[in-house]
């Protein structure tokens, strides 16, 4: 099978551009996924019976958001939804159909032989939970991100999804996304040099981005099944806040770490192919929403990559803002001993440098002129006569810029299901990138920068055996 890489390879250039209005039904016939006017991603060939049945367990936001997105890959078809809030299952069955099965408790969802695959979109201190039992009950599974709530959740994921032989993904699209998986061929083809560092940001400026969902009017609390919701977190009476603004608190939520970071360290990791850092240190602040939530506004990292095989050690710096002034944006910034990439959500910009083969000078920035006149003289004559300008460069020279832009419509989650799809079809895990073992190593350092910020202390991580080091 064609992989997804071998096709953008195919694409040819420097920019991802197709134009074209094929059907979605057309091309799915010919194994190519199409979006609205374009061809990006290859989707598996299937029968006309082979159709995968999608349980939703969460129908947020962000459930919405995930399964309106599959259900765009031909041949898959939801079955049945899980949500603790009553008149979101009304919701289900007015957008997804009045045939849909609907229930609060996930567990009927799981039990149903007609369910091959389950979204779990649901608060992240029940993510390990659901999706090990997801993975017993012989589900496929796609996990919003991050994976665990807490650090050592993670591999009881890891060992039920390796005892399921089922696919398991996690819900960070940066993995999947054209413009990421373009830099790491850049990347891997040393079109920067050496890797010295990483900087990214990910800034949010309005309510939505700091999580000030909106809330029902006339909430009847018999409407939302506050105990199951609750589950292992802290036992306290009903607050409508916690429930529909959960990420706002470390019982329920990651805070800023959790939900971004994850995106950020996710991209860096498909990149360079690293499975962590070992050391992370972060502050954290609550700047400016000051709305009763216990969760950070405001996280900045610094993470300390070690030297593998495939990259050298690297610093790597991160930072999420919901309080930002200036305009909320994502970047990640490559920086190396050749040149750079500046990667966008969608796209990227690469720039290299051309490095002078003699030694460099000036006669104004430069211990030059401290010297006397005779001397400087005398330095230029012999420089001039060792480096002649027409056989030696003497200063540093940016080549043209390179530039990849996805397509206007693109959708990088898209790219993420269709990728969960195909491994279903294929029957193969192996096929997915972000798996429970990519997942807990995007997820620790995140975790581990909230950890930090709390205790004031560097955290120490064995990325390769997934384990908090501790020190005396």
């Amino acid at each position: 099978m064609q992989s997804r890489r071998q096709f953008l390879r195919q694409l040819g250039g420097t920019t991802a551009l197709l134009a074209g209005s094929e059907t979605l039904a057309n091309a799915a016939s010919r194994g190519l996924y199409a979006g609205s006017t374009h061809l990006l991603t290859p989707l598996a060939p299937r029968s006309a019976a082979d159709t995968i049945n999608i349980g939703l367990i969460g129908a947020g936001i962000i459930g919405h958001y995930d399964l309106n997105c599959i259900l765009k890959v031909p041949g898959t078809k939801v079955v049945a939804v899980a949500d603790l809030y009553q008149p979101r299952l009304v919701r289900a069955k007015e957008v997804w159909g009045n045939d849909l099965f609907t229930t609060r408790d996930y567990r009927e969802v799981l039990a149903r032989k007609d369910v091959d695959a389950v979204l779990i979109c649901v608060p992240d201190h029940w993510h390990d939970r659901i999706s090990i039992d997801a993975l017993r009950a012989g589900k496929h599974v796609y996990c919003e991100k991050p994976m665990v709530h807490h650090i050592d959740e993670g591999k009881a994921v890891i060992d039920a999804h390796k005892k399921s032989g089922k696919v398991f993904q996690v819900g960070s699209q940066r993995a999947s996304s054209a413009a990421v998986l373009e830099a790491k061929k850049r990347y891997e083809a040393g079109d920067i040099g050496e890797l010295t560092s990483v900087e990214t940001f990910l800034d949010r400026t309005d309510a939505l981005g700091a999580w000030q969902y909106t809330m029902p009017p006339n909430l009847d609390p018999k409407d939302v099944d506050w105990d199951r919701f609750l589950g292992d977190a802290p036992k306290r009476p009903f607050q409508a806040e916690r429930f529909f603004r959960w990420r706002n608190y470390t019982d329920y939520g990651t805070g800023v770490a959790g939900d971004l970071f994850v995106h950020l360290i996710t991209g860096l990791h498909t990149i360079t192919g690293s499975q962590g850092p070992t050391r992370i240190f972060a502050l954290g602040d609550l700047n400016f929403w000051k709305d009763g939530r216990d969760a950070y506004d405001l996280v900045t990292a610094i993470m300390d990559y070690p030297k593998t095989d495939k990259n050298p050690s690297f610093q790597f710096t991160t930072r999420v803002n919901l309080a930002t002034g200036a305009g909320g944006d994502i970047h990640t910034r490559l920086v190396g001993t050749e040149g750079v990439i500046d990667i966008g959500w969608n796209s990227f910009v690469m720039n290299r440098l051309k490095r002078p083969n003699a030694p460099m000078y000036s006669t104004g920035y430069d211990a030059l002129f401290t010297y006397p006149k005779a001397m400087q003289e005398e330095f230029i004559r012999q420089y001039e006569q060792k480096y002649p300008a027409d056989q030696f460069s003497r200063t540093i020279k940016n080549e043209p810029a390179v530039a990849f832009n996805t397509p206007a419509g693109y959708d990088d989650r898209l790219d993420h299901m269709i990728v969960f799809v195909n491994a279903i079809r294929a029957n193969d895990p192996s096929m997915i990138t972000e798996d429970a073992e990519f997942g807990l190593r995007a997820a620790a350092p995140s975790l581990a920068a909230n950890m930090s910020a709390k205790q004031r202390n560097v955290i120490n991580w064995d990325p390769v055996a997934m384990k908090l080091i501790k020190t005396t």
